[in-house]
């Protein structure tokens, strides 16, 4: 069981498929299991429904960590049980890669569980910044649309720092997905890392 955490954007999605594929694992998301209002901006073949637009529109940036990570407290139980079905339970199946910005650290930090390791990929905010508006092609995009997308990435880098913090408290494992590293490279760095732990998201790795 391999968990791959962080902020949204920072590119754990594209990493977790690689290296899900370099094991033989599967990979899923634990947006999959219950979602939070997702992106504020629109695609060619996706429109911001009325109901997340309000959401980013009319929340401060701190109602809406408060919001995200509320979700996420009520969404851990079942995380926390399909981690633990594929970590203890032996009846054949493949291993997984999981990956998301729920995998808070103090919830993975107190897992009991075997045969998991968990990762955190971290980025500078410019770097989170210039994804979301080359996505949401900010520079033709209304005011308005402007405002969603900066609110969204105001609630993003909040949640970085705050995860930072407590990763560097609880000393556990997280790679800078910036620097010009490669897709593929970031996926070594994941598997060294996992390597390396003798405890869920804890080793010597880049210290």
């Amino acid at each position: 069981m391999v968990l791959i955490g962080g902020t949204s954007n920072v590119g754990k999605s594209t990493v977790a498929h690689v290296v899900a594929e370099k094991l033989g694992f599967e990979c899923l998301t634990t947006d999959g299991l219950a979602r939070h209002p997702g992106r504020p901006w629109r695609t060619p073949e996706w429109e911001v429904p009325a109901h997340v637009a309000e959401h980013y529109g009319s929340l401060t940036v701190d109602e809406l960590i408060t919001s995200v990570l509320g979700h996420y407290d009520r969404l851990w139980p079942r995380i926390e049980e399909l981690i633990t079905t594929y970590a203890v339970e032996d009846d054949g199946r493949t291993g997984l890669v999981l990956e998301g910005s729920a995998l808070w650290p103090v919830r993975v930090a107190r897992l009991q569980v075997p045969r998991t390791a968990a990762v955190w990929l971290t980025t500078d905010d410019a770097v989170v910044s210039a994804r979301v508006r080359a996505a949401g092609r900010y520079e033709a995009a209304s005011d308005a649309e402007r405002r969603l997308m900066d609110k969204f990435l105001a609630r993003t880098e909040r949640y970085q720092t705050l995860m930072i913090d407590a990763l560097d408290r609880l000393d556990m494992d997280r790679i800078d997905a910036g620097g010009g590293r490669s897709v593929a490279e970031l996926a070594d760095l994941v598997l060294a890392a996992v390597d390396a732990q003798n405890a869920v998201g804890r080793s010597s790795f880049g210290r």
